[in-house]
């Protein structure tokens, strides 16, 4: 997905922001959360966040499916999914089966969770129908 597209589409202001801040990364890790919740709403599927009290724990979103909910996460780029990991080992967290990463990657499974490229996001919810 190409995010020079979207800040390209910028009004002059926010667009020089962006170029010319260091932090475009934050800015980028926005941009993709953004779109893969307008993917997710348009596929029918409610957003839910969670964070838990200690702040240690941040998910982007949280899904269903009968057995279990289903951890989200969305990188900017191929960085480690820290809260991700976490919440699939916790026992805690039992009713959490297995986890997703949208990123700029391939599709994978590393025994925890699964890994789609963005642009998939929108066959995410036929993807855990089936998986059932």
């Amino acid at each position: 997905m190409d995010t020079g597209l979207l800040v390209a589409s910028l009004d002059e202001e926010s667009n020089k922001d962006l170029r010319f801040n260091k932090n475009f990364n934050t800015y980028k890790g926005g941009i993709y959360e953004n779109i893969v919740a307008d993917m997710l709403v348009k596929a029918g599927v409610p957003l839910y966040y969670y964070k838990n009290d200690k702040s240690t724990i941040k998910i982007d979103f949280i899904i269903r499916d009968t057995d279990s909910i289903i951890p989200i996460e969305v990188k900017a780029k191929d960085s480690s999914t820290i809260s991700l990991n976490k919440l699939i080992d916790n026992p805690k967290y039992s009713y959490v089966k297995y986890g997703i990463k949208l990123c700029e990657k391939n599709i994978g499974f590393n025994g925890k969770f699964y890994t789609f490229p963005y642009f998939l996001t929108f066959l995410l919810k036929r993807f855990i129908n089936d998986i059932r």
